[in-house]
C-alpha cells in the first residue's frame, strides 16, 4: 500500500507540474504518446578552473609508482591485510616492499620480472613469486580496499567531496588472453575472443569500494545491488546511479523494498513503461502514457 500511495502521489505532483517544465513535455506525433526530456546543456570549463587545475598539477611531484604505493601503506598499513593463505601469523622482513612489487606488476600487468632486484632481499625472485603465491588472494585484495577506503573517508578534502552515501556503478569490457570459466562470447566487444566485464562500484568520494568480474556481457542490472548488500568497507551507501545496462524494472522494484534509491540515468527515459497500480486514477495528461498496470495483490 506505501508504494501504491507514493506512487499515485508523484503522478499527481508531476502532472500538476507538467505544463510549467520546459525540459518536459508529451510528444503526440507518433502512434502513442510518450515523454521527451530535453538532454542537460554541456558547460564549457572556465578559463579560472583550467588554471586552478594547472596549478595543483604543478603542485604534484613525480614519484614512481612503487614509492608511492609503500607511501600510502606507512599512512594505512594497508599491507597488514595480505596475511598468509596457511599460517595467518606468518610474516617475513619487508614484507610490505615485497606485496607493493607483485601488486604493481598485476596492476599494470608487467609481470614480475622487471622488479625483480637480486641485491635486494624483499624483491628477489623467490621472494616475489613466494609472496604472489601466498598473500594475492581475492579476500586479501578486498580487505586491503576495505581499509584503503576508510581511511580516504577520514579525509577532510573527502568529506568535501560527499559523504559516502551515492555511489555510482558502471562496467568496463576487456578481452582475456588466457581461458577461464569467467569468460564468455561476444562479437560486438570482443570480436572472436572471450572476455568479462569489470563491473566497478565508485562512492561520491571517489573511492572504488567494490568490483565484480562478470563473465562475458551479462546485463548489470542482475549484479547492481551486490555493490550495496555486499561491498565490505565502512560506507553506507543508500542511493546509486547507474546507466541504461544497469536499469531493469525489477531492479527499481527491489531497491524500494531494501529501503536504497535507484537512480539511473536513462539514455531514453520516455521509452520506458510507466506503471500504475490504480487502474481507475485519473492522471490528466499522464494518463496516456502511464499504460502499464502493476497488480500488488499478485
Amino acid at each position: 500500500k506505501s508504494l501504491g500511495h507514493q506512487l499515485d502521489s508523484r503522478y499527481r505532483q508531476v502532472a500538476a507540474r507538467l505544463c510549467e517544465n520546459e525540459a518536459v513535455e508529451l510528444d503526440v506525433s507518433g502512434p502513442k504518446p510518450r515523454l521527451t526530456i530535453s538532454p542537460l546543456a554541456s558547460l564549457d570549463e572556465p578559463d579560472s578552473l583550467k588554471r586552478l587545475s594547472k596549478m595543483i598539477s604543478d603542485l604534484l611531484p613525480p614519484v614512481d609508482l612503487t614509492e608511492l604505493l609503500l607511501e600510502i601503506n606507512a599512512h594505512t598499513g594497508f599491507a597488514d591485510e595480505f596475511f598468509h593463505a596457511s599460517e595467518a601469523s606468518a610474516r617475513v622482513d619487508d614484507l610490505p616492499v615485497s606485496i607493493s612489487a607483485v601488486l604493481m606488476a598485476e596492476a599494470c600487468n608487467i609481470g614480475l620480472e622487471p622488479l625483480i632486484r637480486s641485491n635486494v632481499p624483499a624483491l628477489t625472485r623467490h621472494r616475489l613469486n613466494w609472496t604472489k603465491a601466498n598473500y594475492l588472494r581475492a579476500e586479501t585484495i578486498t580487505s586491503a580496499n576495505a581499509r584503503l577506503v576508510d581511511f580516504q573517508a577520514t579525509l577532510p578534502l573527502a568529506q568535501i567531496w560527499g559523504g559516502g552515501e551515492v555511489a555510482s556503478a558502471d562496467g568496463m569490457r576487456f578481452v582475456t588472453p588466457v581461458r577461464t570459466i569467467n569468460a564468455g562470447p561476444n562479437r560486438k566487444y570482443f570480436g572472436n575472443n572471450r572476455g568479462i566485464t569489470w563491473y566497478n562500484f565508485v562512492s561520491d568520494q571517489y573511492s572504488g569500494f567494490h568490483g565484480i568480474v562478470i563473465p562475458g556481457t551479462l546485463r548489470d542490472s542482475i549484479f547492481v545491488l551486490e555493490g550495496l548488500l555486499e561491498q565490505e568497507t565502512g560506507l553506507n551507501p543508500t542511493e546509486i546511479m547507474t546507466d541504461t545496462a544497469g536499469a531493469s524494472e525489477l531492479v527499481f522494484g527491489l531497491f524500494w523494498l531494501l529501503g536504497y534509491q535507484f537512480s539511473p540515468r536513462l539514455a531514453d527515459a520516455g521509452a520506458s513503461v510507466f506503471w500504475r497500480m490504480d487502474h481507475d486514477a485519473d492522471y490528466g495528461v499522464l494518463n496516456d502514457i502511464a499504460r502499464g498496470q502493476s497488480d500488488p495483490r499478485k
